[in-house]
């Protein structure tokens, strides 16, 4: 199985189902799309003044039909990212895993980023129109969160996850 390294807390975010794509400047060779793939939370400290402001910015949005679009933009689902980005800055019994895998999803049909921002009636989604490093909007699907994370060092871009240690976390 491959796994995919991610920062926190977006690898969280990801596994929780509460964001939806994962944004990224190059294209998933085919034969991965539609496999499941394992989502792995880099060994990378968390910015928790990023962390702080997309909380507030998700805690302060109204309802989903009148969100800003900075609140759109971001293409999170309010209510399961909240619980997560507040243990991404707050000290926590539970804080978020790093360095280890946390679940997996099924790597959906990688789509432009400005067409899922037209498809929003935003500008942008995910910074698309400022940052090149998000030009792909990559659907992570059927996200399954481990019940233990499984330590394991990360690497970049796709790598193999070794099928012992998936067993385990199962």
């Amino acid at each position: 199985m491959k796994a995919l390294t991610v920062l926190q807390p977006w690898a969280s975010l990801i596994v929780a189902g509460a964001k939806p794509y994962e944004f990224r400047s190059w294209l998933p060779p085919t034969a991965m799309i539609g496999q499941r793939i394992v989502i792995h939370a880099a060994k990378r400290k968390i910015d928790q003044s990023e962390a702080v402001d997309l909380f507030c910015l998700l805690r302060d949005g109204p309802e989903k039909r009148n969100q800003p679009p900075a609140v759109v933009e971001t293409c999170l689902d309010a209510g399961k990212a909240l619980p997560i980005l507040d243990r991404a800055w707050l000290p926590s019994e539970e804080p978020l895993h790093l360095g280890a895998g946390v679940g997996t999803v099924v790597l959906g049909a990688p789509r432009a980023a400005e067409e899922i921002a037209e498809e929003l009636g935003v500008p942008r989604v995910n910074d698309s129109s400022r940052d090149k490093h998000a030009v792909w909007a990559w659907p992570m699907l059927d996200p399954e969160l481990w019940l233990a994370p499984v330590p394991m060092p990360g690497s970049q871009q796709f790598w193999n996850w070794p099928e012992p240690q998936l067993a385990g976390a199962l």
